[in-house]
């Protein structure tokens, strides 16, 4: 048994988020760990919502409410919505847990007893009014590029420009509107990253299975000088920082939130006795660790986590492949969280069934290029795939076995070379399918998947049991059998992917609520078993997206 680790990006605390956060790494993370059990593998599949930052301070004050009480309610909402999507965390934490306050501060002073702390003076804005240093973000004015009235200290939305505070035209505090804002010295750490270079890219080096965009991603920050990183932050809301002068600061939310994953983990240990989450993160050499992210986040998990770890002369696990992700645009724009453009997760469900959404991301998964989403492409490859051609199969087959067999498997009759010519060909595909998922390319292992279901409905169409009964019953029944049998392994093969859709096939057959196992044994035997096994009838799987429906999603969903 393997024992697989997987870890996705923690999503941010502050709001719903969009289709393209999903497919950037909770989808495809939850797609692999459901795959990895049906093998039989000891899987952990960790999460948390990062809470840090001054996003959460910034939501919280405009919800009106403590930081605290804001981010369980917003972690209680996306929890809810991960759940209702079939993302199946063993658990699903929080970056403001007691256990990564201790375990952040366990790295720190690490870190700083190894000598990769240094303490430096840097100029900030501050507010007489707040009476406090205002990070980027707390600075609000007008663009000097483009005139846009709301840009923040480190980026303005109207044209993207990456910005410093000193450069707004008229700032003013984010809090207080304060307008007399002053720039003065202040002192913050910083993570000697510059001593990990060579460390780092010996590292990197033994890393394999990465996309090449994220190896040249990492190399590209170790080729350049690599910049010490400052850790902390004048904020509230965070971590304490456990050093003289330092106590009304906190640590920086990029560096505690990966030591996140381990104190979820940590918080996932202390649900249960028996459960050792050392044995996953320290010392932990049969243990394989796959962590799923967006493009964006690359730099902090190949470069910055890595030097958290390896500089703590601690023996902790280190991720073995980094699947990184591009992005999933929306009619040709970004998907944007502070602009509320896209479809976010939770109007998505509202509108359809959660595997519906899963299927089209997954198998259209932006692995080496964005992908570009637009409603009318959905409702048509959708329509095509889950229709058409998986609920097609289930469906005719199950209600002729109803009408002509009684509702059961049939016996009788002796397979021929068209079912050792499918079991081959099955075969092939199983393999080839095994291969994608575990090299973790998911738009070929959904393109397998789908040659596999129309495998199954071409064999029907040309063995064409419906003919074969007006005059050989006999053949009839091994075609049926063989049909039955084709559909539930057509569902157990895209069990990872349309957990919920499967699961409605599987519970037909008496197989439903539990995790699928892989198939093992040839086809020739799956595909010829079960006589007398009695078949639920199916009310269709898959109902079409109709032209009203598919117009209605156009003016919810299209261009703004």
């Amino acid at each position: 048994m393997t024992r697989i680790l997987i870890t996705s990006a923690l999503p941010y605390v502050n709001g719903v988020k969009h289709l393209g956060n999903l497919i950037g790494s909770l989808l495809p993370a939850d797609v692999h760990a459901r795959f990895r059990r049906q093998l039989g593998d000891d899987v952990l599949f960790i999460c948390a919502t990062d809470e840090h930052g001054t996003p959460a301070e910034l939501g919280a004050l405009k919800a009106g409410e403590e930081v605290g009480e804001f981010c369980a309610r917003q972690h209680a909402i996306q929890a809810d919505i991960y759940r209702r999507f079939g993302l199946s965390f063993d658990h699903f934490g929080r970056t403001s847990s007691s256990q990564n306050a201790a375990l952040t501060q366990h790295f720190y002073r690490r870190l700083d007893a190894a000598g990769l702390i240094d303490e430096r003076e840097l100029r900030q804005v501050w507010s007489p009014a707040d009476q406090r240093f205002l990070p980027d973000r707390y600075v609000l004015g007008t663009c000097p590029h483009c005139g846009y009235g709301e840009a923040r200290g480190d980026q303005c939305d109207g044209c993207g420009t990456l910005l410093d505070p000193d450069e707004l035209v008229t700032p003013r505090s984010a809090l207080s509107g304060d307008t007399a804002l002053e720039i003065r010295p202040t002192r913050h750490l910083f993570l000697r990253q510059s001593r990990l270079v060579e460390t780092l890219r010996s590292w990197i080096d033994k890393r394999n299975g990465w996309p090449p965009f994220v190896v040249s991603t990492a190399k590209g920050w170790l080729t350049a000088e690599l910049r010490d990183r400052c850790i902390t932050r004048d904020l509230a809301w965070g971590i304490p920082v456990p050093r003289a002068g330092f106590e009304s600061k906190v640590f920086y939310v990029w560096f505690d939130a990966p030591i996140g994953y381990i104190a979820a983990t940590q918080e996932w240990a202390e649900c249960a006795s028996g459960r050792d989450w050392q044995s996953w993160w320290r010392q932990a050499d049969d243990v394989r660790y796959v962590q799923f992210l967006g493009k964006d986040n690359v730099p902090f998990h190949a470069v910055s986590f890595p030097a958290t770890l390896l500089g703590s002369g601690e023996p902790w696990k280190t991720v073995d492949v980094i699947k990184g992700f591009h992005w999933l645009t929306h009619e040709g724009g970004k998907f944007s969280t502070s602009g509320q453009r896209g479809v976010f997760t939770d109007a998505a469900l509202e509108e359809l069934p959660a595997d519906l959404w899963r299927w089209w991301l997954i198998a259209n998964a932006p692995e080496s290029a964005d992908t570009d989403f637009s409603v009318p492409r959905f409702v048509a490859e959708v329509n095509k795939d889950l229709a058409d051609v998986f609920g097609n199969l289930a469906n005719r087959i199950i209600s002729f076995a109803h009408s002509v067999f009684d509702g059961c498997i049939p016996d009788g009759g002796t397979p021929i070379g068209q079912e050792a010519g499918l079991a081959a060909e099955l075969d092939q595909r199983i393999a080839t399918l095994r291969r994608h998922h575990e090299a973790l390319e998911f738009r070929a292992a959904a393109s397998e998947t789908r040659a596999i279901w129309s495998a199954a409905n071409a064999y029907l169409q040309q063995a064409a049991p419906w003919t074969a009964i007006k005059s050989d019953r006999a053949r009839a029944a091994v075609v049926t059998r063989t049909g039955l049998n084709l559909v539930r392994l057509s569902a157990v093969l895209a069990w990872s992917i349309i957990p919920e859709l499967s699961d409605k096939v599987l519970d037909a057959f008496g197989d439903g609520g539990v995790i699928p196992r892989w198939p093992t044994e040839r086809c020739r035997e799956q595909l010829d078993r079960d006589a007398g096994h009695p078949v639920k009838r199916l009310a269709p799987i898959v109902a079409k997206i109709g032209p009203d429906k598919a117009a209605h999603l156009v003016q919810r969903f299209g261009p703004a």
